[in-house]
């Protein structure tokens, strides 16, 4: 399980929002059944519903397309189906125009953020402007009324659509949302109301201020939830702020008076995500790995272009036949893998190889059983279907960065590749680089500085390997071992003689000293390796004391490194 909470009411989904707020960050949870399916990490608040007044930078024909300038450290992206048609009587068919014969540089223009700046790219916008209100959205650039498709019943549409067409404001259009299924008149006349005035208010400003400038920012990422998620299906709302658990108490209380009993103050001692067990599926939700409670896994890559998903029996055996073995881990698989798709907040096109299935019914519950599940998401997902080699096929629409891009970055020495050379191949590239250096200096040495196991690696037998460098590159080679050292770092440098014999003289035979046991030594798991001012210490019958300080007196040095026995 997820999460340590597990409220069930009879027959019903138990849906919780567990709020965290500090100086760092402000992290809102969202638990079903005391599962985890959705994070919102707020370190800098996200852009997407911000309106800027923009300037045309530059227009791209051939990809009907433009860039404009927000304000922003990068110019946001605007493409031709993302302008607004409307309100230009002069713009006969717009779908045959070029992009270059409706904009033009410099040209001053209204646009609001749909999609976050991700990685090089600008947040991309659109003038067709979208005012969200906790029961409508209205449209001030569209004259259309649409209905939430979350809204089954027949009969409800039709009463909410009929109610929107007489409470439209001229020249503007409406979408009812979700959460005004049942709500009455007075509440959706007061949100549009409200929004309408948001509006003008916009207006005003776009007059006042020169490009390119904010003219409306949107709501902070916890008033975001409190507006969009806090219906009535959530049982119950935890904040651990008094701050903010006074503000939202006030603004519950103003628009949706049937909740205001379920939002609670966390007063624990401990904090509220640790209490949950919310931390630890964070971190969860981070690894390529996700084992199913029946012991299958699934493997989640994430590639530059899509995000592959492969489902594995692992540990689960079954109990029947091999058809529903594979068919109940399927089965769980479908489920988890919404739930993973939502928790990490993945876009774009999704891949999922499940374990080959032979019947066709089988294939069909899968589906059905994925469907299902991913009804849950807000985020809008299409599932495409099954392809002939039994792989799965979806999309999502990718809104901001997902949960890994906000938590992580590429490790600097692999790239994401999560692959580094083997020491065979680190052994084989030092060597080279101390001929190179050998061949292009007239010193007496070289000295290298590597991370310890590669260092090893470098010795061979005793230093025989070492020994037999320093016959082909007539140089001597002073042999440095850094604990803090990558294993894909290596250092050289050419130095004299006289420099080299200090270094060496550094440690005697005789000499008492007291090192960390950092690992065994090589291969001899009998012996434990010490540092010592970069040189290495063999000390046999020190393989058992690693991670622990031991005694030692040397009892040889060489220029490579130096054995110790324990005292």
């Amino acid at each position: 399980m997820r999460a340590c909470i597990s409220h069930e009411k009879a027959g019903l989904m138990y849906k919780e929002i567990f709020i965290s707020i500090d100086e760092l960050e402000n992290r809102i949870a969202v638990l079903e059944n005391g599962t985890l399916v959705e994070v919102y990490i707020a370190r800098e608040e996200r852009q997407i519903g911000s309106i800027y007044k923009g300037k045309v930078a530059n227009v791209l024909p051939g990809m009907q397309a433009a860039f404009v300038d927000i304000g922003l450290e990068r110019n946001a992206f605007l493409c031709k189906d993302d302008l607004n048609p409307l309100g230009d009587d002069e713009i006969e068919d717009f779908k045959n125009l070029s992009i270059k014969d409706i904009l033009k540089v410099n040209q001053e223009t209204l646009v609001q953020i749909v999609k976050d700046s991700i990685g090089t790219k600008g947040a991309r916008v659109t003038t067709s402007i979208t005012l969200p209100g906790r029961y409508v959205v209205l449209l001030p650039t569209a004259s259309y009324i649409g209905v939430s498709r979350r809204i089954e019943s027949d009969e409800e549409r039709r009463r909410l659509r009929q109610m929107a067409d007489r409470l439209k404001p001229e020249g503007c259009g409406l979408i009812v949302r979700t959460a005004a299924e049942a709500v009455e008149r007075e509440n959706l006349e007061r949100d549009i109301m409200s929004l309408t005035q948001l509006w003008e208010k916009i207006q005003t400003r776009s007059k006042q201020v020169r490009a390119p400038n904010l003219v409306h920012r949107e709501l902070t990422l916890v008033y975001k939830i409190i507006r969009d998620i806090f219906t009535d299906d959530v049982d119950r709302l935890i904040v651990d702020s008094s701050t903010e658990y006074d503000k939202i108490h006030e603004l519950v209380g103003m628009f949706a008076p049937q909740l205001v009993n379920r939002v609670h103050l966390h007063q624990d001692r401990r904090p509220l995500f640790e209490l949950h067990g919310i931390e630890r599926e964070i971190d969860k939700a981070l690894k390529r790995q996700v084992w199913l409670e029946s012991g299958a896994y699934l493997i989640i890559d994430k590639t530059e272009a899509l995000t592959v998903i492969d489902v594995n029996t692992g540990k689960f055996i079954g109990r029947t036949s091999l058809a529903d073995t594979i068919l109940k881990t399927n089965l769980e698989a479908a489920r988890e893998i919404a739930r993973q798709i939502r928790l990490r907040d993945i876009g774009g096109i999704v891949i999922v190889d499940f374990i080959d299935m032979e019947r066709h019914e089988d294939k069909m519950k899968v589906l059905q059983a994925m469907q299902e599940a991913l009804r849950r998401d807000r985020t809008k997902t299409h599932l495409v279907g099954m392809t002939e080699l039994g792989l799965v096929q979806l999309t999502r629409k990718r809104v901001a960065r997902d949960l890994e891009d906000t938590l992580r970055e590429k490790c600097p020495w692999c790239q994401g590749t999560g692959m580094v050379p083997t020491p065979e191949t680190l052994r084989i590239r030092t060597v080279r680089e101390i001929k190179r250096v050998a061949s292009e200096s007239r010193q007496e040495a070289v000295v290298v500085t590597v991370n310890p196991r590669i260092a090893m690696h470098l010795l061979g037998w005793e230093g025989e390997d070492l020994e037999r460098l320093e016959r082909h590159t007539g140089r001597q080679i002073w042999l440095r071992a850094d604990i803090e050292f990558h294993r894909e770092r290596i250092e050289t440098h050419p130095v004299g003689e006289r420099e080299l014999r200090e270094r060496v003289e550094h440690l005697r035979e005789g000499d008492q000293i007291e090192v960390f046991v950092e690992e065994t030594f090589g291969h001899n798991l009998q012996s434990g390796l010490g540092l010592y001012d970069g040189i290495m210490i063999e000390i046999p019958g020190g393989g058992n004391l690693v991670g622990e300080k031991a005694p030692i007196t040397i009892t040889r040095n060489t220029r490579w490194y130096c054995q110790g026995q324990l005292r």
